[in-house]
């Protein structure tokens, strides 16, 4: 079959395909830890499920407008107006299947072949995955341990030139659990001012954080129109399965979306759409008792990752994910992962399936039990401490 050439340039995400191979050790009897998948462990609260099943029953099951329906706008408009502080009103709203079309929608409408897109790294690799696919250039900010994993802003500013577009946030983040610190933002919103650059702000974990209060740059001066914002239900409420997102952009941009979902997938799931509208505006109890939950899981793993010989690890102020360095440990990320699996039963991601600058470390989801969390951590210790000897 002769394919076309972009196709080479289009990536993945290891994830899953380390999540299929402990699935075949299981099969074979293996007791896995699954710390390698980025998804909370906690069912749909019971309201947005039963929002579901009277939309299904009630007729919502035929199309429904492409950007999304227009109750579900207005209430995301509300709720990121007042709480997030961002300008905007239902029309700057498009709903989509999960979060991802908005990256690929976004990446779409804006970049040229041969543009630049400043992107952190480590990061999400579906956003260096679109930019290669679509023949634009991704420019890597490292993002390191020893600065909390923040940008550096003299870094960044090195390599802003005349073909920079775009520019990829991520906050609090994945892989690292790392929260852009205020006067980093107000310095990115800045540039991007003086350099005329749009920036896609991926916000997905902005309500799994623990200390202080998810700012959004789209709530900066200047900003509302030059900055796309990427939501959506999958973390905050445990509905990675249902596929909703959302993305808020300039109301000239949003239409050009909107014409890019009619082409790919009509529209998104009518009933989904309704369960959302009872995610937001219902009990908000079940998303702020995981939120602590994660809390206590992020100290134990911390804390035990520390008292591990060989290992460092930063507290993340946010998401459900810790990125520990190995570097002292002697293995590549890459083969601490592979060994995890096969000698400790621990499924957990190499550090670099989120980049080059992953390299030294490896990333291990805390969306587990305290009990699995306690298991990993003995059997991680107790692999070093034979393997290191």
């Amino acid at each position: 079959m002769r394919l076309a050439a972009s196709m080479s340039r289009l990536g993945t995400e290891s994830a899953f395909e380390v999540l299929a191979r402990a699935r075949a050790l299981e099969a074979q009897g293996r007791k896995i830890v699954h710390l390698e998948i980025g998804e909370p462990d906690f069912d749909t609260p019971a309201n947005i499920r039963d929002a579901a099943v009277k939309a299904l029953a009630e007729g919502w099951t035929h199309y429904v407008p492409s950007p999304g329906l227009p109750e579900l706008r207005r209430v995301i408009a509300d709720i990121w107006g007042r709480e997030r502080g961002i300008p905007c009103d239902w029309e700057n709203v498009i709903v989509t299947p999960g979060g991802k079309p908005i990256m690929f929608y976004t990446m779409l409408a804006l970049l040229e072949p041969g543009d630049e897109v400043l992107l952190p790294n480590p990061a999400y690799p579906i956003y260096e995955s679109v930019v290669n696919f679509l023949g634009a250039r991704p420019v890597a900010l490292p993002l390191l341990d020893r600065n909390d994993f923040d940008l550096d802003l003299k870094d960044l500013q090195s390599k802003i030139t005349s073909r920079t577009r775009l520019m990829i946030l991520n906050s609090p983040q994945n892989p690292t659990g790392g929260v852009l610190s205020l006067e980093n933002l107000e310095a990115i919103a800045a540039l991007a001012r003086k350099h005329d650059f749009m920036v896609l702000a991926d916000e997905i974990y902005g309500r799994i954080l623990y200390e202080g209060r998810h700012v959004s740059i789209a709530s900066l001066p200047g900003m509302a129109e030059r900055t796309i914002v990427l939501d959506g239900f999958s973390k905050t409420y445990a509905m990675t399965g249902w596929r909703l997102g959302f993305g808020i952009m300039d109301k000239e941009l949003a239409q050009h979306v909107g014409r890019l979902q009619t082409n790919v997938v009509s529209c998104t799931a009518a009933f989904t759409q309704r369960a959302g509208i009872e995610a937001l505006t219902g009990p908000q109890d079940g998303p702020k008792a995981m939120v602590e939950e994660f809390r206590r899981r992020r100290d134990v793993i911390v804390d035990g990752l520390n008292a591990i010989p060989g290992i460092s690890c930063v507290r993340p102020r946010g998401a459900f994910y810790v990125f520990p360095n190995i570097t002292k440990t002697g293995f590549t990320s890459r083969e601490l992962e592979r060994r995890l699996m096969d000698e400790a039963g621990v499924a957990c991601l190499t550090g670099t399936a989120f980049g080059e600058y992953g390299e030294g470390h490896v990333r291990f989801s805390y969306a587990n039990s305290l009990a699995n969390l306690q298991l990993a951590l003995e059997s991680i210790r107790s692999f070093l401490a034979k393997a290191t000897k």
